[in-house]
This record gives C-alpha cells, sequence and structure tokens, in this order.
C-alpha cells in the first residue's frame, strides 16, 4: 500500500516531536503525551510510533511502555528534520568577552575554547591543534557524566579512559580529515567501547589552512538545534582569532 504524502508528513512530524521530547525529558514519550500535540487520537499516533519502530526510528525501553529514539532516529531527525536555532547576539558576545579576557597566549587560547564548547553544550569541549606536539585540551568531562545516560559504572570507565588517552582522543576526532565537519551518533563512532554516544567535530584554520579541529562528545541525547550552530559559530570565530594572533 502505497503511504500518502500527508501520512509520511504526519510520520516525520511524531518522529521529531518523539526525539524533541526524549532530548529535553531523558524519559520515553507516550502516545498519549504526542497526541496532546496532534489533531488525532492516540491510537493513530501509537500506530505511527509502532511503524517507526518498526522501521527502527524508535525502540521501547525495559523499564517503561513509551519510546525513545535509536541512532537511526536520531540521524533522520538530524539530517531531515532539524530546526536549527542560531546563537543568540547576547551568547555571542558573552564568547567574544570570554575570548577577550583570556590570556593572549596559544595555550590559553585553547583552552579557554575547550572550555566555552563545554558550556554552550553541557557536553565535553575538545580542541585539538596540529603541530610538533599534537596538543589537545579537553573540559566538562563532569557534564557529561552527570547525564542520566552515564550512570553505569563501566560506561564511565570507558568514557574516562578515552579522555585521558591522547593518542585515542587525537585518533577520534581527526578519524576523517576529508570532512571539514563531522557528526558521528552512537554506532557511527570509530570506537565501539564509546556507548551512547555523539561526536560533533569542526575543523578551524589559520590563515585558510587548516590548524586543527574542535568537537563536542555528549551523549547522542544532545541539543543538536542548539549544538551544531554554536560548534560552527565557535570553529569560524577560532579561525579569525588565530590569523590575527
Amino acid at each position: 500500500m502505497v503511504k500518502s504524502i500527508d501520512y509520511e508528513k504526519r510520520k516525520n512530524q511524531v518522529l521529531a516531536a518523539a526525539v524533541d521530547f526524549y532530548i529535553t525529558n531523558a524519559c520515553a514519550v507516550s502516545s498519549e503525551l504526542l497526541a496532546r500535540d496532534f489533531n488525532c487520537s492516540s491510537a493513530t499516533i501509537r500506530n505511527v510510533m509502532s511503524e517507526l519502530e518498526e522501521f527502527g526510528f524508535l525502540a521501547h525501553t525495559h523499564t517503561s511502555s513509551g519510546r525513545i529514539p535509536t541512532d537511526k532516529g536520531y540521524r533522520f531527525y538530524v539530517d531531515n528534520l532539524l530546526c536549527e536555532i542560531d546563537m543568540l547576539q547576547a551568547e555571542k558576545e558573552k564568547v567574544l568577552h570570554e575570548y577577550d579576557t583570556s590570556k593572549k597566549e596559544l595555550e590559553s587560547l585553547l583552552e579557554k575554547t575547550s572550555d566555552i564548547l563545554s558550556s554552550l553544550s553541557s557536553c565535553t569541549g575538545i580542541v585539538s591543534f596540529t603541530d610538533s606536539k599534537d596538543r589537545i585540551y579537553y573540559k566538562g568531562m563532569g557534564l557529561i557524566l552527570n547525564q542520566p545516560e552515564f550512570k553505569d559504572l563501566r560506561r564511565i570507565k570507558l568514557l574516562v579512559n578515552l579522555l585521558e588517552e591522547k593518542k585515542r582522543l587525537l585518533e577520534l576526532i581527526n578519524s576523517d580529515l576529508n570532512e571539514k565537519f563531522k557528526l558521528y551518533i552512537g554506532r557511527e563512532l570509530p570506537f565501539d567501547d564509546i556507548e551512547g554516544c555523539t561526536l560533533i567535530i569542526s575543523e578551524y584554520s589559520v590563515n585558510k589552512r587548516p590548524q586543527g579541529r574542535i568537537a563536542i562528545l555528549g551523549p547522542t541525547r544532545m541539543e543538536y538545534a542548539k549544538v551544531i550552530p554554536a560548534i560552527e559559530y565557535i570553529s569560524g570565530l577560532l579561525s579569525d582569532l588565530l590569523t590575527e594572533f
């Protein structure tokens, strides 16, 4: 049976609503709850959610009758349904002020950038600088570990080990040097031991030559609409600051 355009639109709307709810609340969403935002019955929404689950975009949890997004669901959401939210001018001015008040030294600038990335995303901010030392900085480990997804001690240990191993961390954020912007969701990540994480990477340059990468590492339940524009803004700003250095 061929689905109508209206049905496909409704299906996308339900998926977007389910992902948005889970990102905000960190708990499974039910058809009854989503039905409040749609002009239809909970039974209709339940049928749509069942189909989304059948195609791998949503999944049941062990502790709830509701559903949560899968890696595939997040990927479709980011690629097709996301409405990015530009940084407010006040946020940009705050970032500029933080740079203005930091020491005018390369290391201080890179450390400040990792701190800003962490603050904007409530996740871990990472900055690499390609030179003879292959420098790398990160801030915000505590922020990501405070997320409800990281209550399992095994997952915490794996994540901490990654962040503390400079070679592996560099390998992670330099895993695809052919792209200036890269977003890995869940099992797309090149390391199998990072479960339930998203990594967003953006290249920055000095005098239009690639110099390093900035990244945000957090749970797949990340505020993509806010974080993606933020990291793109910071990579451009850092490129300008380093060119003027």
